[in-house]
C-alpha cells in the first residue's frame, strides 16, 4: 500500500486513484533558457521514482512535464526581464533559439539520466489558444482586473486562496512578496497576462485583447493540465519553492475558471545545496551533469547519493559524498557482473521476500536510503531477477554486460598466456584491463573480472 505525503494536508495519506488504470500526474519542468544544474535536476530524478514506484504497483501512468518558454521573468513573478530575453541577449540568439537549444539540451541530459520520459512534452508556446481561452474564462467569472502591464487575478475574490500555502495574508506587507505596484490591488495578486507597452521589446508575443501580450508564468501549467489531464488529476509534484506562489496561483486560476479542485495529491522534493551554500550563480557553485562527467563521474552516481535520502529532506552535496556514492555503486555492479560470470547452473534463485520488502519500504513516501541499507544488507544473496527489479526501481545501469564478449576475448588470452608461461604478455594484458577500469580476480579454475 503506497502512501505520500500530500502537502495540501501535511499528512501521509494512501494513494488510491479514482482510475489505476489512468493515473493523471504533471510534474513541473524547467525554464529553458539556460543549462539546468544539479538542484534542478534533483526534482526530476525524485519523481522519477515516483513514476517507477508507482509502476511497480501496477498503476498506469499519464505524465505530462511543462517546458517553460515564455512568460517567467527573474523576479519569478510579476517583474523583471522574461528569462528567455535575458539568455538570448547573453548569448546573442533569438528567443526561439535559445529555447529550442535548451530544450534539446534537457532532454540530453534527461535521457543520460535514464529518467521516464512523459507522455506529453508541453512546451508552454504550444498552448497560447488554451491559455487566451483560461483568461476569459478568469475574467468572465469576475476574478481579473486591469492594470497598465496587465491583467492581474485578485486573491481577494478567491476566499481560500492563503488555504494551500498557509499564508498570512492579512499581516503580508506590500512588498513582502514583489515590488508592490500602486496599481495592484492586493500584494499577493498575480498576473495572467503582460501586456507589451510601445517601444519594449519581447519577441515573444500574441494579440489578445486588442494589443499584444503574453501569459504569465503561472498560467501555463492550469492550461496545459486542462487540455492534457483534465481535472482534478491525482498527483502535481515540484520544489518547496513552488508553495506559496506558483502552485498556490495554479490552485486559484484552476478553481476560478472551471470550478474544480486541480490536484489530489500534491508534492513537493526540498532545496539542494552545495558544500552548505545555497545554489547561485553569484556565488559560482552552479554545478551541471556535465561538470560530473568532466570530473570522471557518471550521473547514475549523482543519482545514487540523491537516493541516499529522502525526497523531502534538504540535501547537501559535496564531491567526497558523491565519491562515496561512486564506490557504492561501483560495489553494487561488481555484485552483479559476479552473477552474470557463473554457470546457470549455479546462480542463485531470487532471495524470499526481498523485492516486496525493498517495494514496502519505497511505499512508505519514497524511502529510498532505507531500501539501500536494506540492499546492501542482502547484496551478496541478491539473484539477477533481484538485481532486474532494483534496475526497475532505481535505474542505476547496474547492468554492464555488454562489455563482457570483448572482457572474455583478453581474458582468454591472458589465462592462454599464463598457461605458457608467458607472464610478460599475462601481466600487460592485466594492465590494460586495470587501466581501462577493469580488475581480475583468479580463482582455482576461472578467472572473474569486475570493476576497479
Amino acid at each position: 500500500m503506497l502512501k505520500l505525503y500530500n502537502t495540501a494536508t501535511k499528512s501521509l495519506e494512501t494513494f488510491s486513484p479514482k482510475d489505476p488504470k489512468n493515473v493523471k500526474i504533471y510534474t513541473c519542468g524547467p525554464t529553458v533558457y539556460s543549462s539546468p544544474h544539479l538542484g534542478n535536476f534533483s526534482a526530476y530524478i525524485y519523481w522519477d521514482l515516483l513514476l517507477r514506484v508507482l509502476k511497480a504497483n501496477g498503476f498506469s501512468l499519464r505524465r505530462v512535464l511543462n517546458l517553460t518558454d515564455v512568460g517567467h521573468l527573474t523576479s519569478d513573478e510579476d517583474s523583471g526581464e522574461d528569462k528567455l530575453e535575458k539568455g538570448a541577449k547573453r548569448e546573442g540568439k533569438t528567443v526561439w533559439e535559445i529555447a529550442d537549444y535548451y530544450i534539446s539540451s534537457f532532454k540530453s541530459d534527461f535521457k543520460k539520466l535514464n529518467l521516464l520520459e512523459p507522455a506529453v512534452w508541453a512546451r508552454a508556446t504550444d498552448y497560447i489558444e488554451e491559455s487566451k481561452s483560461l483568461v476569459e474564462k478568469l475574467n468572465k467569472n469576475g476574478f481579473l482586473y486591469e492594470t497598465s502591464d496587465g491583467l492581474y487575478f485578485d486573491t481577494s475574490k478567491f476566499p481560500t486562496y492563503a488555504d494551500f500555502a498557509r499564508l498570512d495574508l492579512k499581516n503580508q506587507k506590500a512588498g513582502a512578496r514583489v515590488d508592490f505596484s500602486s496599481e495592484k490591488r492586493n500584494s499577493s495578486d498575480f498576473a495572467v497576462w503582460k501586456f507589451i507597452k510601445p517601444g519594449e521589446t519581447h519577441a515573444m508575443r500574441w494579440d489578445f485583447l486588442g494589443r499584444p501580450g503574453y501569459p504569465g508564468w503561472h498560467l501555463e501549467c492550469s492550461a496545459i493540465i486542462h487540455k492534457e489531464l483534465g481535472e482534478p488529476i491525482d498527483i502535481h509534484a515540484g520544489g518547496i519553492d513552488h508553495i506559496p506562489v506558483h502552485h498556490t496561483n495554479e490552485i486559484a486560476q484552476t478553481s476560478g475558471a472551471f470550478s474544480k479542485k486541480l490536484a489530489h495529491f500534491w508534492l513537493h522534493c526540498n532545496f539542494l545545496k552545495i558544500n552548505g551554500e545555497k545554489i547561485s550563480k553569484s556565488l559560482g557553485n552552479i554545478i551541471t551533469l556535465k561538470d560530473l562527467e568532466e570530473k570522471g563521474f557518471s550521473p547514475f552516481d549523482f543519482k545514487l547519493w540523491l537516493f541516499q535520502g529522502h525526497y523531502r529532506s534538504e540535501r547537501n552535496f559535496t564531491i567526497s559524498d558523491l565519491e562515496s556514492a561512486k564506490v557504492r555503486r561501483k560495489n553494487w555492479i561488481n555484485k552483479l557482473v559476479l552473477l552474470y560470470q557463473l554457470p546457470e547452473s549455479e546462480l542463485p534463485a531470487p532471495l524470499e521476500g526481498f523485492q516486496d520488502s525493498v517495494l514496502s519500504l519505497l511505499n512508505n513516501d519514497l524511502n529510498s536510503s532505507s531500501a539501500f541499507a536494506l540492499i546492501d544488507e542482502k547484496s551478496p544473496l541478491l539473484s539477477l531477477d533481484d538485481w532486474k527489479f532494483l534496475d526497475s526501481l532505481f535505474a542505476l545501469d547496474l547492468f554492464v554486460k555488454d562489455r563482457t564478449p570483448a572482457l572474455l576475448l583478453k581474458i582468454r588470452q591472458r589465462n592462454t598466456a599464463r598457461e605458457k608461461k608467458n607472464f610478460a604478455t599475462a601481466d600487460k594484458i592485466r594492465d590494460e584491463l586495470l587501466s581501462e577500469g577493469v580488475s581480475l580476480l583468479d580463482s582455482s579454475d576461472k578467472t572473474f573480472w569486475q570493476l576497479a
